[in-house]
């Protein structure tokens, strides 16, 4: 089933504890579009770059099965900037640059082409731009999941609210969480996030896995031991493309299902904090995919005789 990814596509220029990048490619739909690649072959992207944005970084995401049809270039505008330095833990980091030049007043343009799509995954950008997104599809799409973040929530939080009340899926972290609901235990606060619209949430929480709630059910997906994160940039992009890319291939929305989509995200993702960037994600085997999926399933499987 085709696939509709919005989000920025942009310039990041990172720093960890295991060195630095200059300006790579980066932004929320590009780690998405990439991710959900290797599972589906039909992935739109919307999304906006300035005349900066080199051809070849367009012409990786096409060779990637990417239709970039609905890419603005914006030839006298300059492209979304972000830059970080990570913290030693890995687990928190310091904004250093953040520029938004083109994305300052991005207008969602939907292809023709694009009408149709059956899965739709909002990256994340202002509540208003993912709304407008919904509200430009012609038919409506069989699942469409959001990611967001608390900047919105302490900025656009009405916005925010109206948009999430659209959306089938959720996808946010456990802080984020906790903010949007005021809620501490994050049972407690899947159920008033849940209430606000979403069937299902995914409340990701970074080394410690993921959790998915819906059908009044909860599945926890651990993360895999790693022996190094090189840079986590991107990782939580990366996950929401695995996710929605099995979901779209295998056009199976059921909570059996989205449990399988969580893992194949998580696999995707620690792939990705393996290498700066989206280094890691880039000409990735079937096999390694299924052997790190493999890896997941033998992590998490128990047989148990109760007594």
């Amino acid at each position: 089933m085709s696939l509709l990814v919005i989000g920025s596509v942009a310039f990041d220029a990172i720093e960890t504890p295991f060195g630095k990048t200059d300006k790579i490619i980066g932004g929320a739909a590009t780690y998405i579009s990439l991710s959900s690649s290797y599972f589906t072959h039909d992935v739109n992207l919307v999304a906006v770059v300035g005349g900066d944005f080199p051809k070849e970084d367009i012409t990786l995401l096409e060779k990637h099965g990417v239709n970039t049809e609905g890419l603005q270039i914006k030839e006298n505008e300059k492209s979304f900037f972000w830059s970080g330095k990570y913290h030693n833990d890995m687990n928190s980091r310091d904004t250093l640059v953040t520029e938004l030049n083109v994305l300052g007043d991005f207008d969602p343009i939907i292809p023709a082409t694009y009408q149709g799509s059956e899965y739709v995954m909002l990256g994340n950008l202002s509540p208003e731009v993912q709304r407008t997104v919904i509200e430009r599809m012609e038919t409506k799409p069989k699942l469409i999941a959001m990611d967001t973040m608390n900047f919105w929530m302490d900025i656009a939080r009405e916005e925010l609210d109206k948009t999430i009340a659209l959306v089938d899926v959720l996808i946010i972290n456990d802080e984020e969480a906790r903010q949007l609901s005021g809620e501490y235990a994050l049972k407690t606060a899947a159920k008033k996030i849940m209430a606000m619209g979403p069937k299902f949430l995914i409340i990701k929480k970074g080394e410690h896995g993921a959790l998915l709630f819906g059908e009044d059910k909860i599945y926890y997906c651990p993360a895999l031991p790693l022996e190094s994160v090189f840079d986590p940039t991107g990782a939580g992009d990366t996950f929401a493309g695995g996710f929605i890319g099995h979901l779209a291939a295998s056009d199976d929305i059921s909570f059996a299902n989205m449990k399988r989509a969580v893992i194949y995200g998580s696999a995707m993702a620690s792939f990705c904090v393996e290498k700066f960037g989206t280094e890691r994600i880039l000409n990735l085997s079937k096999e390694e995919v299924n052997t790190r999926v493999q890896e997941f399933i033998d992590l998490s499987q128990v047989e148990i005789s109760l007594a």
